[in-house]
């Protein structure tokens, strides 16, 4: 019967892990749940933000803003990737990286120098065992990022941008469409890109004066972009952590229950021989 008590022995280690994942399945819709909130309620002030700026925007001031400076030619541009700290999340980590290398490849092509910004072990690791320098690497962001995280981030990008030593700044995220659509996206966020003017732009009393707003807002706006990206990945990442702990679990049940088929089957078969040996042994002593 060694090989029922082998086939017993992989029934429990299967169902020990069974229970694991179902236990990060768990965490992870619950913090999926939360990073979800988090998500909706910054999509309102980004939207505001963009519609107030596109009803202020004219050629005239775009002339005065560096943040709207649009450049002829990129020669020079940061990509900011965000990534997370843990694996354990099927495709999610590789699938950023993979939208960061194509998007690199792309600017590297037409001539354009990158330099890399990265947030998250996972690409902090890809990046550094390819050799390339990162101008930025951060892995004290939490699964709770803070406007003071995106502030940290943005601020950066956008000095270097205002004293002219980046054309352009791209950000890699998570896109959260839903709990199972969470695509990798690459987007510009400086230049700011003038938002399409609404049709129905309302009129505003400006005080002090459009000039002193635009200040304010346009850095405003890129620090918001940079933390919608935060909280859209951190969204994804739980999403496809959970999907995946989901499908481990669905798999381990799988395993279990062919396990427990070819024990039992190897149990009948057992007994099977038993019984025979017995009947055998007593037509012998008739």
């Amino acid at each position: 019967m060694a090989k029922g008590r082998e086939l017993k022995g992989r029934i429990k280690s299967v169902e020990n892990t069974r229970k694991i994942t179902r236990t990060m399945e768990m965490v992870a819709t619950s913090k999926m749940k939360r990073a979800q909130d988090r998500v909706v309620a910054a999509r309102p002030y980004a939207n505001t933000l963009a519609e107030v700026i596109s009803d202020l925007y004219s050629p005239d001031l775009a002339e005065q803003f560096p943040l709207l400076r649009q450049p002829t030619k990129i020669r020079r541009a940061a990509v900011l990737l965000l990534t997370s700290n843990r694996g354990l999340a099927g495709g999610f980590n590789a699938n950023l990286i993979k939208e960061a290398r194509v998007l690199v490849h792309h600017l590297e092509s037409d001539g354009t120098e990158v330099e890399m910004h990265a947030v998250g072990r996972k690409g902090i690791g890809f990046f550094r065992y390819l050799g390339r320098t990162l101008k930025v690497a951060r892995t004290d962001i939490t699964d709770r990022p803070t406007a003071s995280d995106a502030r940290g981030l943005a601020d950066v990008l956008i000095d270097e941008f205002t004293n002219g030593a980046l054309d352009a700044v791209y950000i890699v995220y998570a896109k959260f469409n839903s709990a199972l659509s969470t695509p990798p996206a690459a987007e510009r966020v400086l230049p700011v890109a003038p938002p399409k003017r609404n049709a129905m732009a309302r009129d505003y009393i400006l005080a002090p004066s459009a000039d002193a707003i635009l200040t304010e807002l346009l850095p405003l706006y890129v620090r918001n972009s940079v933390y919608r990206a935060l909280v859209e990945t951190v969204a994804g990442e739980q999403s496809a952590r959970r999907t995946a702990m989901k499908n481990a679990t669905d798999n381990a049940s799988d395993i279990i229950d062919v396990l427990r088929r070819t024990y039992n089957r190897a149990r009948q078969a057992q007994i099977t021989q038993e019984i025979a040996e017995i009947v055998g042994g007593a037509a012998a002593l008739e």
